[in-house]
C-alpha cells in the first residue's frame, strides 16, 4: 500500500455516524484551519499513533462491506484499553476507487467509544458490485494504513473466478505468522478464518518441543481486559496486519477464542467448579466482536452472539459460515478419542436445532454453483482403529454422528450442486471425500472436505509421505495429509474448484518462502476430491512415519 500522511486525507466535516458520497476529485484537499482545530480537539490525549492494530474489512456483499479498526496507543496495556484515554474519539473514514487513494467515493465519521474498546465498525454500502476498493481512517493528525476490500458480484452474475484462501489456528507462542504474510502476497479476493484466531493460555502453558518462540502477555484470558489485551497482542503482529489489509475476511471462532474445548455453557473441565464461566464467555464474545470486521447483526448480547450467517458471492458461491461451539451439546467421553456411545446418540447436536434448520433451509433455497460450509472441526469420519470399534474424536463431527448425517442428507435431498466443507482445527492439511455411509467405502461420494493446517500452532511440523499416515489406510475416503504449517489457496470457477495446499518450511524462524505441497480439484457436479499435483518430499524436512498415538496425543490439544 502507498505511504499516506495526514495532509492527503480529505476532511469531510460530517456528523458522527454519517455516510456520504464524495465526488472523485483527484488529489485530496488539505484540511482547512477550522477543521484542523476540530481535529486537534478530537485527538486530545493522543500522544502517539493509535493505529497500531492495523485495519481490516469483512463480510462483503454486492453493494459494500464492513471496514474496521481499533485505536490503541499501547496495545499491551494490562487494562485492555490500549493506553487510550477513557473517552470517545471521532474517527474519520474514507473509501477510494483507486489504490493510491486519490478518488474518494464514500466518506464519513464514526465514534470510537471506550465501552467497545475504541473499536470502529463501519458498514459501507451503495458501492459498485464486483469491484475493488481501498479504505483508511484518520483521528487527529494520525492516518491509518490503507486496506484493500472488494464487493461481491451481483446476485445474478458469476463474476470472475474467485481467489479464496482459508486459514486457522495461529498460536502466537509457537511461531511466526509467516503464512499470513505469504497469503497477503497471493492477493486473494476473500479470506476465511475458521477459528483459533488467538489462544487463551498464559505463557509456558501450551508449549512445543524445544520451547515456545514467543510469549503471551498477561494471565490466561478470563476477563474482558485480558481478552482485549490478547487480541491486541495478536493484531499488533505485522504479518497478521498484512493479511487483514489484503482482502475482506469472513471469520468464525472455534474454542480457543474462549476456552479450550468449551461447549455452549460448559467449560473444558466441568468437573472443576468454574462459577464465572458464563461471565468469561460474555467477555470473550465482546472482545471478539470488538476486534473483528463484523456487521452489527453480530453485536453480542450478554452471553449470546449471532455468528452463523450466509455470505453470497454472486451466483458463483454461497458461504454458509457455521458456529459449532455456541450451541453444541458437550463432547462425550471426556472430549478425547474413544469408542463412545454418546457419539451416535440421535438427540445430540453440534449446531443446535435452530442453526441446523437455518442451514437446511439454505440448502433448499440455494441456486449457487458452489455451496461452501466454513466451519471449525473435522467433518468426515476419522476412525483411528482398524478393528470393528469406532475410535474417533469427540470434539469433531465424529462425536455428533446423527447431526452430521442430518446435514449431509440435507444437502443431498436439496440437490445441492456442489457441497464443499472447509475446516480448520487439527493443525494439518487434509483432503477427503464425504459420504452418507462411511462404513461402505464403495458407496458414492456426496461432497468434498478441504482442511487447512495451522498458521503456527504446533511449531514447524514436518513434511511426510501422505501414504504413510495410518488414518488414510483405515479411512479410504481420506485422500491427503501433511503436517507442515501454512494455508489453503483456492480458485473457484463455474466448473472447477482448485485447492493449493500451501506450506512454509518452518515457523520457528521469521520469514521463509511458501510452496504448494499438493493440489486437489473438485469438478462441477462430481463430488469428491481429485489430486492433480504432489510435490516430492523435501529430504531436509522428511519425518518418520506418524503413529496413531502421536496424532491423537497432539490433536487433543491439552496442555
Amino acid at each position: 500500500m502507498p505511504h499516506l500522511d495526514r495532509r492527503s486525507f480529505l476532511v469531510t466535516g460530517l456528523a458522527a455516524g454519517a455516510v456520504a458520497a464524495v465526488p472523485a476529485t483527484g488529489a485530496l484537499a488539505d484540511p482547512d484551519p477550522t477543521a484542523e482545530t476540530a481535529q486537534s480537539l478530537a485527538s486530545r490525549g493522543l500522544r502517539t499513533d493509535p493505529f497500531t492494530l492495523g485495519v481490516a474489512s469483512g463480510d462483503p456483499d454486492h453493494g459494500g462491506f464492513v471496514i474496521w479498526t481499533r485505536l490503541a496507543q499501547q496495545p499491551l496495556a494490562e487494562d485492555g484499553m490500549g493506553g487510550m484515554p477513557l473517552r470517545p474519539f471521532t474517527v474519520q473514514w474514507q473509501i477510494y476507487s483507486d489504490e493510491r487513494c486519490h478518488r474518494v467515493v464514500r466518506a464519513g465519521v464514526k465514534v470510537a467509544a471506550p465501552e467497545w474498546g475504541h473499536s470502529v465498525h463501519v458498514e459501507v454500502d451503495g458501492l459498485r458490485s464486483d469491484h475493488e476498493y481501498w479504505y483508511r481512517f484518520r483521528v487527529g493528525p494520525y492516518v491509518s494504513p490503507a486496506g484493500r476490500a472488494r464487493t461481491a458480484p451481483h446476485p445474478l452474475s458469476y463474476g470472475a473466478p474467485l481467489a479464496m484462501a482459508f486459514v486457522s489456528c495461529a498460536q502466537f507462542e509457537h511461531g511466526y505468522f509467516t503464512s499470513y504474510r505469504r497469503l497477503a502476497e497471493d492477493h486473494p479476493d476473500l479470506v476465511l478464518h475458521l477459528g483459533d484466531y488467538q489462544y487463551e493460555y498464559t505463557k509456558d502453558t501450551y508449549t512445543i518441543p524445544g520451547g515456545n518462540i514467543r510469549d503471551h502477555e498477561g494471565p490466561e484470558t478470563e476477563t474482558l481486559a485480558g481478552y482485549r489485551q490478547r487480541h491486541a497482542q495478536y493484531k499488533a503482529d505485522p504479518d497478521l496486519q498484512a493479511a487483514h489489509a489484503a482482502a475482506p475476511w469472513l471469520v468464525v471462532w472455534d474454542d480457543h477464542e474462549v476456552d479450550n474445548n468449551w461447549a455452549d455453557e460448559v467449560p473444558e473441565r466441568p468437573e472443576v467448579p468454574q462459577p464465572n464461566f458464563l461471565a468469561r464467555r460474555e467477555a470473550a464474545f465482546r472482545a471478539y466482536y470488538e476486534n473483528m470486521p463484523l456487521r452489527r447483526s453480530s453485536i453480542p448480547r450478554g452471553i449470546d452472539m449471532q455468528l452463523y450467517r450466509r455470505v453470497r458471492w454472486g451466483a458463483l458461491a454461497t458461504f454458509h459460515m457455521l458456529d459449532t461451539r455456541q450451541y453444541r451439546d458437550d463432547q462425550g467421553c471426556g472430549d478425547g478419542y474413544d469408542d463412545c456411545p454418546a457419539a451416535v446418540d440421535p438427540a445430540r447436536s453440534i449446531t443446535g436445532a435452530a442453526q441446523e434448520a437455518w442451514l437446511l433451509d439454505g440448502f433448499r433455497k440455494s441456486r449457487a454453483r458452489w455451496d461452501v460450509l466454513g466451519q471449525q472441526v473435522f467433518f468426515a469420519q476419522r476412525d483411528n482403529n482398524a478393528g470393528p470399534a469406532k475410535v474417533t474424536s469427540q470434539d469433531a463431527w465424529d462425536g455428533y454422528v446423527a447431526s452430521r448425517q442430518r446435514i449431509t442428507r440435507g444437502w443431498v435431498d436439496a440437490r445441492v450442486r456442489n457441497a464443499v466443507v472447509l475446516t480448520g482445527d487439527v493443525h494439518a492439511h487434509w483432503a477427503s471425500d464425504l459420504k452418507l455411509d462411511y462404513d461402505d467405502p464403495t458407496g458414492p461420494s456426496v461432497g468434498s472436505e478441504l482442511v487447512a493446517t495451522s498458521i503456527s500452532t504446533g511449531g514447524d511440523g514436518a513434511d511426510s509421505d501422505p501414504a504413510t499416515h495410518p488414518y488414510l489406510a483405515i479411512n479410504p475416503h481420506l485422500k491427503f495429509y501433511n503436517n507442515q504449517r501454512g494455508y489453503v489457496l483456492t480458485k473457484i470457477e463455474r466448473d472447477l474448484m482448485t485447492a493449493d495446499f500451501k506450506v512454509v518450511p518452518r515457523v520457528t524462524e521469521p520469514g521463509g518462502e511458501v510452496y504448494t505441497r499438493a493440489t486437489f480439484v473438485v469438478e462441477d457436479k462430481v463430488p469428491g476430491v481429485r489430486q492433480t499435483y504432489l510435490r516430492p518430499m523435501d529430504p531436509a524436512l522428511r519425518s518418520r512415519q506418524v503413529t496413531v498415538e502421536e496424532t491423537v496425543d497432539w490433536e487433543t490439544k491439552r496442555p
